[in-house]
């Protein structure tokens, strides 16, 4: 069977999850794998349905706990969208990126400027630990097509 971009990015979840000190169950190499399958972002009902087709048992209470677990340790990346609430995706785990994100299609494009770097005044003396930098928009489809472009 050949090794694919799946299989390492699923490795590299579990690797994660596991230093972060979780058990890695079945069921959690599943979300890994269910996750880095997907380039876009997935509901917690997306993922419940995806699980459920494994795991018939499962409870959506559970998958949801293991998404909010997984995004609070850097794992999944969250989103949330006005019309369809709080998404995730497989956070990028490679290089530091920011990301533009389609608020019509969801399509999410990455960019290496990062803001952070310029200096800033914070109050309070706050050291930061940890940031997300998102940007929404209509990516360039999105917008031919409101236009009344066909887009091939």
């Amino acid at each position: 069977m050949a090794h694919t971009h799946t299989d390492d990015a699923a490795k590299q979840m579990i690797e994660a999850m596991a230093r972060g000190g979780w058990r890695i169950t079945e069921q959690r190499r599943r979300l890994a794998e269910i996750f880095a399958g997907s380039d876009g972002y997935l509901s917690p009902k997306d993922v419940y349905e995806a699980m459920v087709a494994y795991y018939p048992g499962v409870s959506f209470d559970t998958v949801y706990r293991n998404l909010r677990l997984m995004s609070e340790m850097g794992v999944l990346e969250q989103f949330y969208s006005m019309d369809a609430g709080l998404k995730f995706k497989a956070a990028c785990i490679h290089h530091h990126h920011h990301h533009l994100i389609c608020t019509n299609c969801e399509k999410t494009l990455t960019f290496e400027y990062c803001p952070m770097e310029q200096e800033m005044k914070l109050p309070g003396n706050f050291k930061i630990m940890n940031h997300r930098f998102e940007v929404y928009g209509i990516c360039e489809a999105c917008q031919r097509e409101r236009a009344g472009v066909v887009v091939e």
